[in-house]
């Protein structure tokens, strides 16, 4: 009997295709940990960057640049990770 907790595309794979399938998804579950890490440095920096943007002159603002570069990077991982993380109805944590 078919496991009906399965999405009908993925009931007859072969094993090579379910051991790619793990993958794609171990990787997805890789960059939403990465992602979320990134959005753990990025809230932190937000409170030197603020301070680094009012009292750095001219362009020298190298918080503000970190801020800006983490947040994106965590934006990137989070929506990558959920993407690679799609059709899976487990939480993984390995």
């Amino acid at each position: 009997m078919a496991n009906t907790l399965l999405p009908i595309e993925e009931r007859n794979l072969t094993p090579d295709e379910v051991e790619l399938l793990d993958k794609r998804r171990r990787r997805g579950q890789l960059f939403l940990v990465v992602g979320f890490q990134c959005l753990i440095v990025f809230s932190l920096v937000t409170l030197w960057a603020g301070q680094d943007f009012t009292l750095s002159p001219g362009l020298a603002h190298p918080m503000v640049y970190w801020d800006a570069i983490t947040g994106t990077l965590a934006v990137i991982f989070l929506t990558t990770g959920i993407r690679l993380r799609r059709g899976s109805n487990e939480f993984i944590s390995y």
